[in-house]
């Protein structure tokens, strides 16, 4: 089972490669800086909101329901990240 520390190191990765790649968006694109801004919004209200979660799981005294937890977060974290990039690339078009 991975640690909770390395879960918010690929949290925090992972949505720090949302930000830089907006970041670039807005370079190439600097017209449609409003709308990246927003998707740069969302990516830090889903950092903010993941580690909530990852810091307060439901249940900490069943190790079966708290694996199941991080596991659930696990997925939230790749869908909601996938959606921040299509919308991005979406953006970019």
């Amino acid at each position: 089972m991975a640690s909770i520390r390395d879960l918010k190191k690929d949290i925090d990765c992972l949505v720090g490669e949302v930000i830089s790649d907006c970041y670039l968006a807005i370079y190439f694109h600097p017209e449609k800086k409003q709308d990246i801004v927003t998707v740069m919004e969302e990516a830090v209200a889903l950092r903010n909101a993941l580690f909530v979660q990852v810091n307060h799981p439901a249940e900490k005294n069943n190790p079966s329901l708290v694996r199941k937890h991080f596991a659930h977060i696990r997925q939230e974290m790749f869908a909601k990240v996938d959606s921040l990039f299509q919308k991005l690339s979406g953006l970019a078009k």
